[in-house]
């Protein structure tokens, strides 16, 4: 099953390549703005997205990024992904 969670975007990492940090609750990665980067890269910091493999596919406001997290919280999927996020994560930064 495909699975994308909402992230808040918080900083423009390398505008030439269309990446930004997303938040994804308190996780923070690294994301691809390349699918929704149809305006201004600084507009889109402190927006939700909807983040997929490591992309940010769509736009959210914060109530449906809220209501979404709350319901993959209620279904369990979003710990698996933030645990998976967090290891992702641990690895990336053990190999810099």
């Amino acid at each position: 099953m495909c699975l994308g969670i909402p992230g808040q975007i918080t900083a423009i990492t390398d505008a030439a390549r269309l990446m930004a940090m997303a938040d994804v609750s308190g996780v923070r990665r690294e994301i691809s703005l390349a699918p929704v980067a149809d305006r201004p890269l600084a507009e889109l910091v402190g927006q939700w997205a909807l983040i997929h493999v490591g992309f940010a596919m769509a736009i959210i406001d914060e109530e449906e990024a809220a209501r979404t997290l709350e319901a993959l919280r209620d279904l369990g999927e979003a710990q698996e992904t933030l645990e998976a996020m967090a290891e992702g994560q641990k690895a990336l930064e053990g190999s810099q």
